[in-house]
């Protein structure tokens, strides 16, 4: 543990020092017994601790192990943390709301100082995980302004791509939400992509979440501060395409801006550049990318002047480029120019176990936008929403989680509502819910013990053991997704690691 104190605390203290000394401890000892979790973080703003409580929370944040979270900054793996705060004035934030993939806290953080006063650290600690009754007009207020501020963000978002075309990351690696086998070796596949330099080729059906993934490598990359510029190369007419990339010179043509224009290359310039759908790109511009790429220099339109650039590539496309580059639609030296770090993101249908964590995620950010209250699913829902193949991935179980957020007078949902969304949702065939799985055979647990030995047991010991009975069945359906399962049994967190068997 990254935190000491004296080991002989026998007697009383007898001076102001080993008072400090034991408070220090006694204090450490009430947060790391009776918080929801804690953190540390060195002066540098790593990672370097965490306890066992806050282990919990890191399937929610996109984290299969304390491996893959401790060691890297804390502002990549917690969304809205005020850690880099605390470290840079020193000062304490004594109580705050965090509201992140993995729920809404109420938190608390301090500086750590060394014997010179000086900043060597912080210790962040969750108060409370689950709402309080007393907190509510609290939670409540601050709930609206979170939606005012997002509201904000969002115009402010348009009006900076209407004048410039700039953006920046609005997403990490937490973002994107799973603890797959497939999910987490993509994410360390990508983490590593990040730190190079190298273009990086992001395949995968409509839907999977190629743009977020293309924010997170940005993001956690050595030009994350630099600008991230997007094109859809399938959303602008072939006519405008080179102006959109190149940039267009003063007087170019008529109608052509006094000023001239600045393109897409030279908007990521020190930055990223994601070109979205890039398998629909003209032949003949490829011709002209290709020498960009291998050149680092462009030429606008109109000019014969070349300006250099320095754009890291990411390139992204539903389509399959193999077929492509084989059919002539698509240059084979550019295949391979961007083909240097291709990553697959994989299709929900191939990631099943993570749709009960992607059910909450979704559902709460639409309740949150729409202002509605939190829905409720059933396991039977979950059950069937998990076992659709959902050919449009991500973005169609949003879709069908949206409706039926907007539909529901009492926002429980069941599996008769869910079956009917699919329906009318224009579902070819609604896939049913496998047999093996336990809620779709009992409606209630089979959690009576037959066995006469245990029914003489005391009473709380057979109570305990029908509970770590439950939460097994839960994983089971989860499929090892414990933030699904505390949701499906109707427990917090915390109760559920305490029954895990």
């Amino acid at each position: 543990m990254p935190l000491s104190a004296p080991s002989d605390l026998t007697g009383l203290p007898k001076d102001a020092q080993s008072i400090l000394n034991l408070a220090a401890k006694s204090l450490f000892d009430v947060f790391a017994h009776a918080s929801e979790g804690m953190l540390l973080v060195d002066r540098a703003g790593k990672v370097v601790w965490i306890n066992d409580q806050y282990r919990r929370y890191l399937p929610a944040l996109g984290f299969a192990s304390e491996q893959d979270f401790v060691g890297q900054p804390v502002s990549a793996v917690i969304q809205n943390t005020q850690m880099q705060q605390v470290l840079e004035t020193g000062k304490p934030i004594l109580i705050d709301l965090l509201v992140n993939k993995a729920g809404t806290f109420v938190v608390s953080r301090f500086p750590l100082h060394d014997d010179a006063g000086q900043v060597i650290g912080a210790l962040g600690v969750v108060l409370f995980d689950q709402p309080q009754s007393n907190l509510q007009p609290f939670l409540a207020k601050f709930t609206l302004m979170q939606r005012e501020l997002d509201e904000a963000r969002d115009a402010l978002a348009v009006q900076r791509r209407a004048g410039t075309g700039l953006r920046q990351a609005r997403h990490s690696f937490a973002s994107f939400i799973g603890s797959s086998s497939v999910v987490v070796d993509l994410k360390r596949q990508a983490r590593r992509a990040a730190q190079s330099s190298s273009p990086v080729l992001l395949l995968g059906e409509t839907g999977t979440g190629k743009e977020l993934l293309a924010h997170a490598i940005h993001a956690s990359s050595p030009r994350a501060k630099g600008p991230l510029v997007s094109v859809n190369i399938a959303a602008v007419p072939e006519t405008l395409l080179e102006a959109e990339f190149f940039g267009v010179a003063p007087g170019a043509y008529t109608g052509a801006e006094r000023k001239g224009r600045d393109g897409k290359f030279k908007l990521a310039d020190g930055g990223t550049l994601f070109l979205d759908e890039i398998g629909d790109m003209p032949l003949g511009l490829q011709a002209k990318l290709l020498r960009a790429l291998q050149e680092g220099e462009m030429e606008p339109l109109g000019s014969n002047r070349l300006i250099p650039f320095d754009a890291r590539i990411i390139a992204a496309t539903s389509r399959d480029l193999v077929k492509l580059v084989q059919s002539g639609q698509f240059r084979e030296d550019l295949f391979y120019r961007l083909n240097v770090l291709p990553l697959r993101v994989p299709p929900l249908r191939e990631r099943s176990s993570d749709i009960p964590a992607l059910i909450e995620v979704l559902a709460e950010d639409l309740a949150l936008r729409s202002d509605l209250p939190h829905p409720e699913f059933s396991p039977q829902a979950v059950a069937l929403l998990s076992a659709q193949n959902w050919r449009g991935n991500v973005r169609e179980l949003r879709n069908v989680l949206e409706q039926l957020l907007l539909r529901s007078d009492t926002g429980v949902m069941d599996a008769p509502e869910v079956e009917q969304v699919l329906r009318e949702s224009g579902l070819g065939q609604i896939s049913p819910v496998p047999a093996s799985a336990p809620f779709a055979r009992h409606s209630v647990l089979p959690l009576v013990s037959q066995d006469a030995d245990a029914l003489l047991a005391p009473l709380s010991q057979q109570v305990e053991a029908l509970e770590r009975l439950a939460v097994a069945k839960a994983l089971e359906v989860t499929q090892g997704n414990k933030v699904a399962a505390a949701k499906m049994l109707g427990v917090s967190r915390a109760k559920l690691y305490l029954r895990l068997p």
